[in-house]
């Protein structure tokens, strides 16, 4: 009976040994892969990311009126493999470290990451296009000037002709 006591004891004055979760904050551990964030400015369409995909959450696709590309991330699908980050050339995709996934089943369907990507013409023919992002010309060259910034806005035919020349 006194050692019950002086358990009960010792543990009354200790601080709790679990999360507090729901009700607090809890501890998130450093390299947690959680939900997907998009980042439609540095993406480059090249759909590596929906290719590599392991639960087929990612979709690329063409919008309607064709303007421009639009990116789905379905959460409920995302298996937090972590393929799409580590093979998107330009990071446009980033786990977070948020893994809350918890959301009303109406939302089941709306519980989606979206962008946008809008094509730009072409400053040489005005074929639309996607527009090079400025993370992909940082990863290809070291130092970016205005001749390589001016390839930004040429389609790859008009890059070719150029390079020709």
């Amino acid at each position: 009976m006194s050692s019950f006591l002086k358990i009960a004891l010792r543990n009354l004055f200790k601080s709790p040994t679990t999360d507090p979760y729901p009700f607090g904050e809890t501890f998130v551990p450093e390299g947690l892969r959680g939900k997907a964030k998009y980042n439609a400015g540095a993406c480059i369409a090249c759909r590596m990311c929906e290719h590599v995909c392991a639960g087929g959450a990612i979709q690329i696709r063409e919008v309607a009126d064709k303007s421009g590309l639009e990116f789905i991330l379905w959460h409920n699908t995302c298996t937090f493999c972590g393929l799409c980050e580590y093979y998107c050339p330009t990071k446009a995709i980033r786990l977070t470290e948020d893994y809350h996934t918890a959301h009303r089943q109406e939302d089941k369907y709306r519980y989606v990451e979206k962008g946008f990507i809008k094509y730009v013409n072409c400053a040489g023919c005005g074929t639309p296009m996607v527009p090079i992002s400025p993370e992909l010309l940082q990863r290809a060259y070291e130092h970016v000037n205005k001749e390589i910034e001016m390839l930004r806005h040429l389609c790859p035919k008009c890059r070719q002709k150029r390079a020709l020349r």
